[in-house]
């Protein structure tokens, strides 16, 4: 059932949202109610693909392992010449 509900927003942030719900060829009022659900549904509804799941764990590091040295080393591989 739908209800009515009055918002008091600032101007300018209603012309961004009604320009956006134009682009996206959707009513404000559904966009609202859209990010409104977003925020309170449960999250566990978000499905994962087997997809994604194969990829989780594909990759074994040493635990000594160190990203922020191998970053370093990769930036200075791809800057330096």
């Amino acid at each position: 059932m739908d209800t009515k509900l009055t918002l008091k927003l600032d101007t300018d942030i209603i012309e961004k949202a009604k320009l956006y719900a134009k682009k996206k060829n959707i009513s404000l009022s559904k966009l609202i109610e859209n990010y409104l659900d977003f925020l309170t549904d449960n999250k566990e509804k978000i499905a994962v693909t087997p997809f994604v799941k194969s990829l989780s764990g594909t990759i074994t590091l040493p635990s000594d392992y160190d990203y922020k040295e191998s970053y370093k080393d990769h930036l200075s591989k791809k800057y330096t010449k």
